[in-house]
């Protein structure tokens, strides 16, 4: 059994504290108020977890005792929210901020054009007129690259309209709760980084819908826990790019576009005088391929 309409919202905390005020002022402002927020805490030291359990009835928090990686965390939030059979899953981060009418053009769009999956219009949190991701597509000659459509561009007319795409950042998706049924949840392998890029290259390969919705309207503090080209997001966006093309790339496609990324890292760290800490992620995403595969 299911509630009919009900939107579940995963979200993931880890020393979320300082972006919360603004993601639980957007919440307070929903006009579709059937919702419940499934927050997972992954081992915060700040106060996360209690500031988000202030919110009300709405709100369900878990902790976690270490932090399991945003992909785990996530799928903690989204069986919760299908066992308590909310009819929509929606993946949310909580360094965001969106419109009153947020939760209403997602499940508007979603039911209007018969869909599957639907992702808002992201502009950045600051400045807050420029597009961070419309939807997106994967490069399939690049090892289905994910490409953000309308990125660092000012608002454009061919955004105005819902529209196919084959992609969406793991930062907002509304989903069916058949879809994780059909595709299955974030890959855990991943921990943070290219889950979301996963999970949309098997939802186009089971051929399932996804759409933007760009009444939907989101501001992404984009990179604000994990640091902008802080050592942490170095190590997981190189690991897991390797990771990720040889999980969806046959065996001389990866192979070719491994000796590409590995030559540019290495002629990079050449060039740079030092850091040649990509090589070594990009082996480990590799090898962790292999281990996976064997």
């Amino acid at each position: 059994m299911h509630e009919p309409g009900r939107i579940g919202v995963a979200t993931v905390l880890f020393n979320s504290e300082r972006v919360l005020p603004d993601f639980l002022e957007s919440l307070k402002k929903q006009t579709y108020n059937g919702f419940t927020v499934y927050a997972v805490d992954n081992a915060s030291k700040d106060q996360s977890g209690v500031v988000c359990a202030s919110f009300g009835a709405n709100m369900v928090v878990t902790r976690n005792e270490e932090n399991l990686g945003f992909a785990a965390a996530t799928n903690q939030g989204i069986r919760q929210a299908i066992a308590d059979g909310c009819e929509y899953i929606l993946l949310l981060n909580n360094d965001v901020s969106f419109s009153p009418e947020f939760f209403a053009e997602l499940v508007k769009s979603l039911v209007g054009n018969n869909a599957d999956l639907i992702a808002p219009l992201t502009y950045y949190f600051d400045p807050p007129n420029v597009i961070w991701a419309a939807g997106g597509r994967l490069q399939r000659l690049f090892g289905y690259r994910p490409v953000h459509l309308g990125m660092s561009k000012f608002h454009r007319e061919q955004f105005d309209r819902d529209q196919r795409i084959e992609f969406a950042p793991g930062s907002a998706i509304l989903a069916r709760r058949d879809v994780f049924a059909r595709v299955g949840l974030l890959d855990e392998t991943f921990f943070t980084y290219w889950e979301d890029a996963d999970f949309a290259v098997r939802a186009l390969r089971a051929g399932l819908r996804m759409f933007l919705a760009p009444r939907a309207k989101l501001w992404h503090k984009v990179s604000s826990l994990t640091g902008l080209n802080s050592p942490f997001q170095r190590y997981y966006a190189v690991r897991n790019h390797a990771l990720y093309i040889h999980k969806h790339c046959g065996a001389l496609h990866s192979a070719v576009l491994s000796f590409a990324y590995l030559s540019y890292y290495r002629v990079a760290a050449m060039l740079r005088r030092g850091d040649s800490s990509r090589v070594r992620h990009w082996k480990e995403g590799i090898k962790l391929a292999k281990q996976l595969n064997t």
